[in-house]
């Protein structure tokens, strides 16, 4: 009897699962499955399969994003505001980390000022600084948006935490030998943060690649605007054709989820390195 009723329960909690899946999956399935119909073939079959398998929907959108363009100026923002997130924030991370004065702390929680204030609060002298140095309609204006006032302070944070297990000990050995403070800083405790510098990298790209009101306040210019720039310019202002809008969404993330599929080694050793130094 006993073996009966775990039987029941596993195939009970395999039967919720199951549905709770489906649920979640639904919105990803009418996403794909409506990029391969028409506009009437949508309105009348809604979940329905399409009956004539078709890619113009994504040539068209293709087109109409220009796509190469779009993404070229997506990589070029990501990658620059990665590696300059990286540098600054594991360096500035080492000193709050090592800092033994009053000064160091400070620093570090006017950094973590950053997590509390939204970004939104402070985009009206951020748009007049970025127009005074000249820098509207710029990707330079929008990377320097997205590291110092955007990411900076929570990769900071994360930075700090992870320094804060590396042994003292290491840089000690090194000053007494000789090194500087850089050499030491880059030759030895930079390579030991590899787990967490991944974590970061990847936190940040996820961050900067699906950030689209930076993008919008400072390119204004159909040849420096991103992806999600394109969706966006591609919406009536009345009503949408879903059958082209979807295929577009699509082109959007899908460098998005190649990068994660790629990454995903790193981010489960980060995360694991996380929890097992934290």
């Amino acid at each position: 009897m006993t073996n009966i009723k775990k039987i029941s329960g596993k195939i009970l909690y395999a039967i919720f699962l199951l549905l709770l899946s489906i649920i979640m999956l639904l919105p990803v399935y009418y996403l794909l499955v409506t990029t391969f119909k028409t506009p009437a073939e949508a309105a009348a079959s809604p979940l329905g399969l399409p009956r004539h398998l078709t890619f113009d929907n994504y040539v068209n959108a293709i087109g109409a994003m220009h796509y190469g363009r779009s993404l070229a100026n997506n990589l070029i923002i990501a990658v620059v505001s990665v590696i300059c997130l990286i540098i600054f924030a594991s360096m500035a991370a080492y000193v709050v980390a090592r800092g033994k004065r009053r000064i160091f702390r400070f620093m570090y929680s006017v950094f973590m000022v950053g997590l509390i204030i939204p970004f939104q609060t402070s985009i009206i002298p951020l748009y007049k600084i970025i127009s005074g140095m000249s820098l509207m309609n710029r990707h330079l204006g929008v990377i320097l948006v997205d590291v110092f006032c955007i990411n900076l302070p929570l990769s900071i944070f994360l930075m700090k935490g992870f320094i804060n297990t590396v042994p003292a000990e290491l840089e000690e050995a090194a000053l007494i030998d000789g090194s500087g403070i850089f050499r030491c800083f880059w030759k030895i405790i930079f390579p030991l943060l590899k787990p967490i510098v991944s974590t970061v990298a990847i936190l940040d790209t996820l961050a900067i690649w699906n950030d689209f009101m930076t993008p919008l306040l400072f390119l204004q210019s159909p040849e420096k605007q991103v992806l999600l720039q394109q969706v966006y310019r591609n919406v009536g202002p009345f009503s949408t054709n879903w059958t082209a809008f979807f295929p577009m969404l699509v082109a959007a993330t899908l460098p998005l989820i190649i990068f994660y599929l790629i990454m995903q080694k790193q981010i489960i050793e980060g995360v694991v390195a996380g929890a097992v130094k934290g």
